[in-house]
């Protein structure tokens, strides 16, 4: 084999195995907390608009809204997560998010304070939740990473909208 030809298996090695360890999150914030999702995982990003309430659901359960024909349900993700509401402003979204459940496709809205950016991350630069207190359970924690100085919770999308179910079957 050439020194070329060994030079390029080299190239295309190292950046496969960067593009396998890359990934990139959709960053919001709530009470000042910066968090991330999956990009994947993200439908779009609506502003906050009124929503059609239902009758007994938990404080956190804003109602649904009719998204081009489907009923989404959208949750306050910052009372779903025991962080001080807040009133909405111009800033306030809707992210509409996307996950699979035992061949069930789901999508979901959740409230944010404002959209951040797309981070891209090194996933081994991901660290794991910490064991005592934060302002969320652990369990919607996917890890912690650092952007440009600033602390990313990354968040479970699977878990926070499986938990959802479980909620809405107990009521």
């Amino acid at each position: 084999m050439t020194q070329e030809l060994k030079t390029q298996d080299t190239y295309h090695n190292r950046n496969n195995k960067e593009r396998e360890s890359a990934a990139q999150y959709l960053s919001f914030t709530l009470d000042n907390e910066e968090y991330g999702v999956d990009i994947l995982r993200v439908q779009e990003i609506r502003s906050w608009e009124p929503v059609s309430r239902i009758p007994n659901v938990p404080r956190y359960e804003k109602g649904v809204v009719n998204l081009r024909g489907s009923i989404v349900p959208i949750i306050d993700l910052r009372e779903k997560l025991c962080i001080k509401f807040t009133e909405y402003t111009h800033l306030t979204v809707v992210v509409v998010l996307q996950t699979s459940d035992d061949n069930k496709i789901r999508t979901m809205g959740v409230v944010v304070d404002s959209v951040s950016d797309v981070i891209s991350l090194d996933k081994t630069k991901i660290q794991s939740a910490p064991d005592f207190g934060t302002k969320i359970s652990n369990e919607f924690i996917n890890g912690l990473t650092t952007v440009n100085e600033r602390m990313v919770i990354l968040l479970d999308v699977d878990k926070l909208l499986k938990l959802e179910d479980l909620e809405i079957s107990e009521s």
